[in-house]
C-alpha cells in the first residue's frame, strides 16, 4: 500500500497528469450518455489536455467505447477550425494512425484545439482536446509552469507517475525511463522504478520538489527525447493515535425474536490495528457453525489514506437471552484501545401504524393511478392498439372502418369548410397517415347507383358511423336526405348496433331542432368538436382532436412507429368523452 494521494481538477489543465483509470472510465461513461443525439455541433466529450515540450513526440488517443469497437465505424482527426483531415501518411510529422493522433515531433505552432470525429452508419460523435506545446527557459532543466502536480504522504513507500506517457509504454522502440530531482539523476536504495513510475521508500518531507522523467523513443530510424515535469508535494501522514469507531455508538436497536441480525463495526485507524466483537465478555470467533459469529475483515481506504476495517456481528437467530445484552465492538493498536457497544431491544408490534401506512399508500397509489389514467387514457389506448395488438389482426368481415355521413348542402362559408374537411382533411389524416378505410358517398360510390342500396350495403360493411355536423346544420337540413340519413341511423341504433362518432365542425349549443336519434347519440357518446382551420397544421395527427377521433375509431391496420416504440405521453392530451 502506498501513501500517495492524487489531486485532479477537471477545470485545470495543469492537473491532468493524475487522471486515473477510474476517471477515464467516468469520462467514457459520460461519452456514452452524451452521444445519443448523433450531432457534431459541439464536443460530446472533452479529453484531458496534453502538455508536451517543443521538439518532443506526442500521441493522443481518441477513446472509443467498447460497444462500437465490434461494429463498422470511422475515426477522423482534425485541427479545430480546419475542414481538412489530418494526414494518414506515417511519414508526415503530424499524422493519424488508427485512432491515434501523432506529433513526431510537436512544434510550438501545433498548440491549439484538436478534435476527432467518430462516425458509423447511423450517427456521429465529436471529441475535443487541447494541446499545449511549451519550451523551457534558458538554463532550466524543467518548467514549473507546465509541471503536473502530484501528492504523496510520509509513509513507508509511495509511487510517482510519469504523466502523458500512456501511449508510449507499449511501444517496442522506447528506452527505460530515467528520473531526476532538481536536475539530478535519482539513484540509491530509496528509489526504484516500476515500468515508467518512480517508487520512493521511507518517504519524508525533503522528498518534496520538482521531478522530471525522461526517456528516448525511436521512430522511422530517428531518435526522440520524451520528458515530463512533475511538481511533487509531500504531506505528513495522519498522527499516531488509537483507532476510531464510527459505528456502533453505544446505541440500541430493535429486533424481532427469531430474526437474523447483522451489525457492522466500522473503524478507521493507522496500519496494524485489530478489530473484534465480544458478547458477555467472550470473544466472538469467525465460526460459521455457531449461532453468533463474526465475519472476516473487510478493508477499504479512507479519504486521508488510512485503512478502514469493517467486521460484521452476525446472529443467525435472535433469542430471548440476546435482549438487553451488550455486544461490544473493540479496536486496538500500539497507541490505544477503544470500544463501543450495541444493545438489542424487543421490537414492539405497531399494527395500527402499519395498517394506516398501507391504507394511505394504497389510497395515494389509487389516486395517482386514476389521475394518470384520466390524463393519459387516450394515449394509453392508442399506444396499446399500435404495440401490443400490432400483430393480432382480428378479421370481422368488414371492409370499411367508418361510413362518413354529412349534410350535403350548397352555399355558405360553413358548408365550404364542411366539404373541405370531409373530402380533403379527413382522408389525409385517417387514410393517408393511419391507414383507415373510409366510405364517403359521392366519392366512393359509382355513378348511377341508387343511394339507398349503396348506403344499406356499405353500412353493413362498416365498423363505425361518423356523423359530421356543420355550424349551420339544423333539424330541417338533416331531414332533407332522409333515405341515406335515416337508413344510417337505423343501422347504427337498431339493426347492426354500429358505434356512432359525432363530430361538430363548430360548437352547436341548441340541439332542440335536431332529430331524436342525433340527440340520443349526443347524450350517450358525446361529440368531438373541431377547432382547427383548413391549413396543414390542422392535419397533424398528434392534436387532441385527432387523438379523440382515433380513440373512437377501431384499431388501425397501420401502426405508428412513434407510438409503438416511444409512446410520448403528451401533457396536452386528455381523455375523450366517450369510448
Amino acid at each position: 500500500m502506498t501513501g500517495k494521494r492524487e489531486k485532479f481538477n477537471c477545470l485545470s489543465w495543469q492537473n491532468v497528469g493524475n487522471l486515473t483509470a477510474k476517471t477515464l472510465c467516468t469520462i467514457t461513461t459520460a461519452f456514452l450518455s452524451l452521444t445519443s443525439t448523433g450531432k457534431c455541433d459541439a464536443y460530446d466529450v472533452m479529453l484531458r489536455q496534453s502538455l508536451v515540450l517543443d521538439g518532443q513526440p506526442l500521441a493522443i488517443k481518441c477513446s472509443l467505447e467498447k460497444s462500437l469497437q465490434s461494429g463498422d465505424y470511422n475515426i477522423t482527426w482534425y485541427k479545430a477550425g480546419n475542414q481538412t483531415a489530418v494526414h494518414r501518411d506515417k511519414l508526415s510529422r503530424i499524422h493519424q494512425q488508427k485512432n491515434f493522433l501523432w506529433f513526431l515531433p510537436a512544434m510550438l505552432e501545433d498548440s491549439g484545439d484538436y478534435e476527432c470525429v467518430i462516425r458509423n452508419s447511423t450517427s456521429s460523435w465529436k471529441m475535443g482536446t487541447k494541446v499545449t506545446v511549451f519550451e523551457r527557459s534558458d538554463g532550466l532543466c524543467l518548467n514549473e509552469e507546465f509541471a503536473v502536480e502530484e501528492m504523496i504522504f510520509t509513509l513507508s513507500s509511495a509511487k510517482v507517475v510519469c504523466p502523458h506517457l500512456d501511449y508510449f509504454r507499449n511501444e517496442k522502440n522506447i528506452q527505460p525511463v530515467r528520473w531526476y530531482k532538481d536536475c539530478q539523476r535519482l539513484e540509491g536504495k530509496r528509489f526504484t522504478f516500476s515500468n515508467s513510475d518512480l517508487i520512493i521508500f521511507n518517504v519524508s518531507v525533503p522528498d518534496q520538489g520538482n521531478y522530471m522523467c525522461e526517456t528516448t523513443y525511436t521512430y522511422n530510424g530517428k531518435q526522440y527525447t520524451i520528458s515530463r515535469d512533475v511538481k511533487l508535494t509531500v504531506e505528513v501522514s495522519p498522527p499516531k493515535k488509537p483507532p476510531e469507531i464510527s459505528y456502533p455508538r453505544n446505541n440500541s436497536i430493535e429486533v424481532e425474536l427469531g430474526s437474523k441480525l447483522t451489525v457492522d463495526c466500522n473503524t478507521t485507524g493507522a496500519e496494524g490495528y485489530e478489530v473484534f466483537w465480544t458478547g458477555n465478555g467472550v470473544y466472538i470467533d469467525v465460526f460459521y457453525m455457531s449461532r453468533i459469529f463474526a465475519s472476516p475483515y473487510e478493508e477499504e481506504i479512507s479519504y486521508d489514506g488510512r485503512p478502514m476495517y469493517s467486521v460484521k456481528l452476525i446472529i443467525s437467530e435472535v433469542t430471548t437471552e440476546d435482549y438487553d445484552q451488550q455486544f461490544l465492538c473493540q479496536a486496538s493498536n500500539a497507541f490505544g484501545h477503544v470500544a463501543s457497544y450495541i444493545i438489542l431491544k424487543r421490537r414492539a408490534p405497531d399494527t395500527r401504524a402499519w395498517l394506516t401506512g398501507v391504507l394511505v399508500s394504497m389510497l395515494i397509489l389509487t389516486s395517482i393511478t386514476l389521475i394518470i389514467y384520466k390524463i393519459f387514457k387516450i394515449d394509453l389506448v392508442l399506444w396499446y392498439r399500435n404495440s401490443v395488438c400490432a400483430f393480432t389482426n382480428k378479421e370481422d368481415g368488414k371492409i370499411y372502418d367508418a361510413y362518413v355521413l354529412y349534410v350535403k348542402s350548397s352555399g355558405g362559408r360553413s358548408f365550404y369548410h364542411l366539404e373541405t374537411f370531409v373530402h380533403r382533411i379527413l382522408p389525409d389524416v385517417l387514410e393517408q397517415q393511419y391507414g383507415y378505410n373510409l366510405f364517403i358517398l359521392g366519392r366512393d360510390d359509382l355513378p348511377g347507383e341508387a343511394v339507398v342500396s349503396v348506403a344499406d350495403e356499405t353500412l353493413k360493411q362498416s365498423r363505425r358511423l361518423m356523423i359530421i355536423l356543420g355550424s349551420e346544420t339544423s333539424g330541417c337540413s338533416l331531414l332533407q336526405d332522409t333515405s341515406e340519413q335515416r337508413l344510417a341511423m337505423y343501422n347504427a341504433l337498431i339493426r347492426d348496433g354500429i358505434q356512432v362518432i359525432l363530430i361538430e365542425m363548430d360548437e352547436i349549443v341548441d340541439y332542440t331542432s335536431m332529430p331524436e336519434s342525433i340527440k340520443y347519440v349526443k347524450q350517450k357518446h358525446g361529440a368531438i368538436q373541431w377547432n382547427g382551420d383548413l391549413s396543414e397544421k390542422s392535419c397533424s395527427a398528434n392534436t387532441r382532436f385527432w387523438k379523440n377521433v382515433r380513440y373512437q375509431m377501431p384499431r388501425s391496420r397501420k401502426a405508428s412507429y412513434s407510438e409503438v416504440y416511444l409512446f410520448p405521453l403528451s401533457l396536452n392530451s386528455s381523455a375523450g368523452k366517450s369510448s
